[in-house]
């Protein structure tokens, strides 16, 4: 969905030429959206995916992907936009991927290539089991759009080691680079406690599970994380210590 037609088109026909691509259709505007997937949902017929432009007038790109997310089998969203901005939000909405225009026919193939696989991964059938047993996502399998040189790229929360605050940004460290979000250290520490980050600084976030070691020297407590190492201050040392000693007691 896109209201600027040249990218409109120039996206159509490139999903067209893709063959793992069945079938591609176009609209304008997320009423003519929303009348085209209950269409199809009518007939069976189901949406693998939805790309979506997110600057729209009336009902924008992101409120259309709140709707969707609330449908029974909702489609898996792509947001296609000269924007930015709104990454970290397209991310909170679970956006499969986000592309910034214009849009590259090989980075078009890395969306297509997931969606693919998503597609298959839900037609699989689950393995008998002896017992039914709840299944438990693997947090660390979540995928964060930051900014890398005024590029979007995608990282693994998994593979972030720590986290810095910058103003209204915060910067995600890994073992290959860094880049930023818009997004508050508070906000980040909440939303990924159940991943294993814990606050040690008000400017620092770490993984846990990245920590190599534990100083103290001249009364003052670090941390090192792949060679940097980061202050923890006094009122967050006691909880840290709780945290390292309880991971280091679990069995392996």
């Amino acid at each position: 969905m896109d209201d600027e037609a040249p990218a409109l088109e120039d996206l159509v026909y490139l999903l067209r030429s893709d063959p793992r691509v069945a079938h591609v259709e176009a609209v304008t505007d997320a009423t003519k959206a929303l009348r085209t997937l209950h269409r199809a949902m009518d007939a069976g017929q189901p949406v693998d995916a939805v790309f979506l432009d997110i600057r729209m007038p009336g009902l924008d790109g992101l409120d259309l992907a709140r709707v969707l997310s609330r449908f029974a089998q909702p489609p898996r969203i792509v947001f296609v936009t000269a924007h930015q901005e709104p990454a970290v939000e397209a991310f909170e909405l679970k956006a499969l991927d986000y592309l910034l225009k214009p849009v590259r026919a090989e980075r078009l193939a890395e969306s297509v290539h997931r969606i693919v696989h998503e597609v298959l991964d839900s037609k699989t059938p689950e393995p008998a089991a002896a017992a039914p047993a709840e299944k438990t996502p693997d947090v660390g399998d979540e995928v964060i759009p930051v900014e890398l040189g005024g590029i979007t790229r995608f990282i693994r929360l998994a593979d972030i080691r720590y986290v810095e605050a910058h103003g209204d940004y915060a910067r995600l460290h890994t073992a290959t680079g860094s880049g930023l979000v818009r997004a508050a250290l508070n906000g980040l520490e909440e939303r990924w406690r159940s991943a294993g980050f814990v606050r040690i600084h008000r400017s620092h976030l770490v993984s846990l599970g990245h920590i190599d070691e534990l100083r103290l020297e001249d009364g003052h407590l670090s941390v090192n994380i792949g060679g940097a190492v980061l202050p923890v201050s006094r009122r967050h040392a006691r909880h840290l210590r709780q945290l390292l000693v309880r991971r280091n007691r679990q069995p392996s």
